[in-house]
Order: C-alpha cells, then structure tokens, then sequence
C-alpha cells in the first residue's frame, strides 16, 4: 500500500470512528498510532512514546489555555456578566430589538474576558434570556441572538481557539490577538444591524423594553468599570508588550479572582467547580492534542500534505477557488464537530495547501490572514443546522422554544457572518491593519 492510500485510508477509519461517537482525541490516538506503526514499524513509536507526550505537554506556551480558562470560569461564576448585561441594557434596551441589541453587546464584552464561546452562551443565557422573555421577544430572536452573541467568545481575544491555532501554525499569539480584535469588533457591529433589520421587518419580534433615566445609564455603566479595567490590563499589556499571553492570562486569573472576591456572589463551592470545571476542559484539549499529534506524524510520514497541497497547484484551480472550497468543507464539519475538533483536524491538513498558493501576500501575512478566517467560519459553525452547539446550550434553557425556531433565529446572524467571511476574504487588511500598525 502506498503512503498516500495509507493516509487516505487512515482518514476514512477516522471518520467512521467519529461517526459511531467516539470521542475525537482517542479517535485521532488511535488512527494516528496504528498508521506510525504501519508505516515506521512498532519501535519507533514506543521511542517516540516515551518522551515525546511529555515534551508536547512541558512546553511553556500552553500553561496559558488552562490560565485563560480559569480566568472565564471565574468571571462567568461571580456575577460579572449581570451587570456587563445591565449596562448594555441600560443604554440600548429602550430601542426596538434593544435588549437583544443588549446580549450581544453583553456578549462581546464578557467574551473578552471569557474566551469560550461555550461559556460564554451559557452564562449570559441565565442572565439575558429571562429579560428577552419578560418583554415578549419571540422564541426565534431571544434564543437566535443569545445563541450568535455566543460565538464572539472565541473571536475576540483572548481566544482559546486562537491560541491553538496559533500553536499549530506556529505562529506569533499576540499577533492572531491583535489581527482578530478588528474582525471582531466587525462581527459585532453586524449582528447588531441585523437585528436591527429583523425587528423592522418584523416588529413584534422585538419590542422595546423599558426606558432608563440618563443617570442610571452612566451609573450602570461604572459599575462595569472593574471588568473594562481586567480587559485592558490582560489584552492592552498584550498590545503593549508588556507582557507576554501567558504572563497576561496570570494577572487576567488574579484580577478575576480578586473580582469574584470583591462581587460577594463566589463562594468556596463555586471555587472547587471553576477548578474541576478548567481541569475538565484541560484534560479535553490536551487530549486532542496528543491525537492530533500522532495523526500528524503519520500523515507527515505518509507525505499527505505535501501530496495533496500538490494535488491542488496541479488542479489548474484559482488559489481564491481553493479557499472558498476549504470555507465550504469548514460549514460542513460544522454542522456535527465543535471548533476544536475543526481546528486540530484541518489546519494540518490545510494550512500547507494554502502556503503554496499565491494570494499575493507574504507568508507571515497569509499565515495570520488564513487564521482569521478559519475562526470566523468556525464560529459560525457553531450555529449552523442541525448540530450547532450554541444553539443547543441556548434552547436547552428556553424549553418553551423548539429547537426547529431557534436554529431558524440563527439564520440572521449566519447570513451577516457569511457576509463577514466574504469582506475578509476580499479584504485582507481588515484583519492585518492592526498587526502591521503596532508593529
């Protein structure tokens, strides 16, 4: 059996294990090490076993994925996202579609200090969804605009997801920071229009809530000022150089932590969950990892990506044809596999297509470019038809909606997030103006 048929036929054992639900990291440990064994032989790979997990996991750049989720896991548990909401709430609430307008807002703000969408769609769900419900917003738009609001965890920094990437790549993670702040800020401002046009095309979708005088707007707003403080701090010391993202995740930890002390609404329970709760998504991730890492070796020994990065110059395809290929391929996996997954899977695979093409930028640039834009599809993936998980978490806590109204909410957002897509696509200095200006 040649390489290439060995890595072909690796790739369909994998994805008829995941087909029959095994979980994604054993999954790509398994393939992975039966393809090392098949190609190098069974020595080589107890050589490799012995020192090169622990290699993988010793290294100093990813203390910063469990520092950052320690940070979101004790911001969503001290009460942080309430009055985040209540400030948006106070300021956009009285408008037509305002307290949706309020989520998202909510949303982005907690989802920089988050940096889980997950996390980020589940905690504002228990704190915005009963104030969407006491204003008779339908089913579709409370649930739709909590379930796309959630997505801006993982797009605007600090991102976990965007921290893999960056590992897997190799790239520079202040860098992805600063490229996806802009893109971010963009995805926030559409979803804001469209719902802006979804309750002018159908107006009882969202009523107005009630009016705020102006001194509890700008009371409201204070009381989120320690948060503001905690984003500047982590991200802006990011920017500034101050200091690098795991050093920043450290003070982001301590400042969450000295909040939820100060908030008076964390106790020791809360403290033992947040722990058990990082440790959880740590061990996942890892895992992931270490799959991802032995599948990696046995396509690299087969020669996969070299092959089908070859496969696509000699294709007479446009580079842009290619990409658009790639973005679709992205929205399939989506509809049944979480960022991660897409993440650890692909770009592997990707990333080396896309290196050998010419979309007239320099290679540093195309790695950053390329990078935004995966992120931005994924998170789109998380709510798309039939299996978006935002759009699971959301429902699950709003029983009186079905699950056919919020995932026909989300279509909205998903429009304005394929709009996104296609203005990065065409515009590339949208995501590298801020890398290159403080730089």
């Amino acid at each position: 059996m040649s390489p290439s048929i060995a890595a072909l036929t690796g790739l369909g054992l994998l994805f008829l294990l995941l087909v029959l639900r095994v979980p994604l990291g054993p999954a790509m440990l398994l393939v992975g090490m039966g393809g090392y064994v098949a190609l190098a032989g069974a020595e080589p790979l107890l050589a490799y076993l012995k020192s090169g997990a622990y290699w993988r996991f010793a290294s100093y750049e990813f203390s910063v994925i469990p520092m950052f989720l320690l940070m979101g896991q004790l911001a969503a548990r001290s009460g942080l996202s309430r009055r985040l909401f209540e400030a948006a709430n106070a300021w956009l609430g009285h408008r037509r579609g305002g307290i949706a307008m309020a989520t998202v807002g909510g949303c982005a703000a907690f989802g920089a200090i988050c940096g889980s969408s997950l996390a980020t769609a589940g905690t504002m769900a228990r704190v915005a969804l009963p104030e969407l419900r006491r204003f008779n917003y339908s089913g579709a738009l409370a649930t739709g605009a909590l379930a796309a609001g959630g997505t801006l965890g993982i797009l605007i920094p600090p991102s976990v997801v965007l921290i893999v990437y960056a590992v897997a790549v190799q790239a520079n993670i202040v860098t992805m920071f600063e490229a996806a702040f802009l893109p971010g800020l963009i995805a926030v401002l559409g979803y804001l229009l469209t719902i802006a046009i979804y309750v002018r095309m159908a107006p009882g979708a969202g009523p107005a809530g009630a009016a705020v005088d102006t001194k509890r707007r700008w009371r409201a707003l204070l009381d989120t000022w320690p948060m503001l403080l905690l984003f500047a701090l982590v991200i802006g010391g990011i920017y500034a150089g101050w200091f690098d993202p795991t050093e920043a995740a450290s003070i982001g930890v301590l400042g969450a932590a000295l909040l939820a002390a100060a908030s008076g609404e964390f106790t020791r329970a809360g403290l033992i969950d947040a722990a058990l709760e990082v440790a959880r998504s740590t061990a996942m991730i890892f895992m992931i990892l270490l799959g991802a890492d032995f599948l990696n070796i046995f396509l690299a020994l087969a020669g996969f990506p070299d092959w089908v990065a070859e496969q696509a110059a000699l294709s007479g395809l446009s580079p842009w044809l290619i990409l658009m290929l790639m973005i679709g391929f992205y929205f399939l996996l989506g509809c049944f596999m979480d960022s991660l997954a897409m993440i650890f899977l692909t770009v592997p695979v990707f990333w080396p297509i896309v290196a050998g093409l010419d979309f007239g930028l320099p290679p540093a640039d195309l790695q950053v470019w390329f990078g935004i834009i995966v992120l931005v599809v994924v998170e789109l993936g998380l709510i798309t038809p039939p299996v978006g998980i935002n759009v699971l978490i959301i429902n699950s806590a709003a029983p009186d909606v079905s699950l056919r109204e919020s995932f026909a909410g989300t279509l909205p957002f998903l429009l304005s997030g394929l709009m996104r897509v296609l203005l990065l696509v065409l515009f590339p200095s949208l995501v590298l103006f801020l890398p290159h200006w403080l730089n």
